[in-house]
C-alpha cells in the first residue's frame, strides 16, 4: 500500500510541475513559488488549526527547517530550468537524485540497500542516460539548455538529501504538520528577497498557481504518509514513475514531442521501478514467512 499511494503522490507532483512550468514561464521561478508557498501555508495552517494543532517537538521543528530551506532551492532551481527544457526531460534528468539517496539512505539512516534496489536504480537512470544522450544528438548543446541541465543537477543533488530528510521527518511528524511547515518555511525563506523580486500576479495566473498549491500539498500529504510505513529504499524507486506523466503533460500542455530516445528510457525507467514493487513485495513475504 505504500508504494501505490507514493505512486498517486508523484502523479500529483507531476501535474504540480506542469501547472509550474507555465507560471514560471508566466510570472518567473521565485514569483511562481512565493505565491505557491503563501497559498499554501494558508489553507494548511487553517486545517491544521482546526484539527486541534499541536506544537512540534524541538527535534521535530529542526527536520522541519532543515527541509524547508532545502526543498526551497530545489523548488527554485527545478523550476527555473523548466523555462529552458521540456517537462519530460528535466525529470528525466533529475532522476540522478533517487540513486544519490540510495546510498545516502544507507549513511544516513543506516537501512540496508538490496541488490535489487541497486539493480532497479541503475536500470532507471540507464534510462536517463538514453534520454540525455538522444536529446545531445538531436539538439546540440545549447546554452539555453545547458544551463537548465545545470539547474536539473543542482536540484537533484538537494532533492536526494530532500528525500532522507522526508524519511526522518514522517518518522515524528503527521503529514499535515509536514505540509504546513514546509510551505510556511518556504515562505519565509523567499520571503527575504522579496522586496525586491516580488511582484502580485494577475488574476489570469491565480488558477494555476492555486491548483500547483493543492496539488503539492496533496502529494506531499501522500507521499509522508507513505514514507512513515516503509523505508526510503522502497519508495525511492517510485520517483522514475514521474517521467511518464511529464510526457503526457508535457505533450498536452505544451505540445512537447515524445522522440524515440524519450520513449525508450521511459521503458527502462518503468521497468526499474516494477523491480523495485516486485523486490519490496517479496522480501516482506519472505520475512513474514521466516518469522511464522
Amino acid at each position: 500500500m505504500p508504494f501505490m499511494i507514493a505512486c498517486i503522490g508523484i502523479a500529483a507532483f507531476s501535474l504540480m510541475d506542469a501547472l509550474m512550468k507555465h507560471v514560471s514561464m508566466t510570472v518567473g521561478a521565485y514569483n511562481g513559488l512565493l505565491w505557491r508557498a503563501a497559498f499554501g501555508t494558508v489553507v494548511a495552517g487553517v486545517a491544521f488549526v482546526l484539527g486541534g494543532w499541536q506544537w512540534p517537538s524541538k527535534q521535530a521543528l529542526s527536520i522541519h527547517i532543515r527541509r524547508g530551506i532545502i526543498a526551497t532551492f530545489m523548488a527554485l532551481t527545478f523550476f527555473w530550468s523548466l523555462t529552458y527544457l521540456p517537462l519530460a526531460e528535466a525529470i528525466g534528468l533529475s532522476f540522478i537524485a533517487p540513486l544519490i539517496a540510495l546510498f545516502l539512505a544507507r549513511l544516513l539512516l543506516g537501512e540496508q540497500v538490496s541488490r535489487h534496489a541497486i539493480l532497479a536504480s541503475i536500470i532507471g537512470f540507464a534510462g536517463v542516460l538514453v534520454i540525455l544522450v538522444g536529446k545531445l544528438d538531436h539538439d546540440g548543446p545549447q546554452r539555453g539548455a545547458l544551463l537548465g541541465i545545470g539547474a536539473v543537477f543542482t536540484s537533484a543533488i538537494l532533492y536526494a538529501y530532500n528525500l532522507i530528510l522526508a524519511r526522518q521527518q514522517a518518522t515524528m511528524a503527521k503529514p499535515l504538520e509536514i505540509t504546513l511547515f514546509q510551505n510556511a518555511i518556504m515562505l519565509i525563506v523567499l520571503g527575504i528577497a522579496a522586496p525586491w523580486l516580488a511582484i502580485f500576479p494577475s488574476q489570469a495566473i491565480w488558477p494555476s498557481i492555486a491548483g500547483s498549491s493543492l496539488l503539492a500539498m496533496t502529494a506531499l500529504l501522500l507521499l509522508s504518509w507513505s514514507y512513515a510505513r516503509a523505508e526510503a529504499q522502497v519508495l525511492i524507486p517510485v520517483e522514475y514513475t514521474a517521467f511518464i506523466w511529464a510526457a503526457i503533460c508535457g505533450w498536452i500542455f505544451f505540445r512537447e514531442p515524445l522522440a524515440w530516445p524519450t520513449i525508450a528510457g521511459t521503458i527502462l525507467i518503468v521497468a526499474g521501478s516494477l523491480l523495485a514493487g516486485y523486490a519490496a513485495r517479496a522480501a516482506k513475504e519472505n520475512t513474514h514467512v521466516d518469522v511464522h
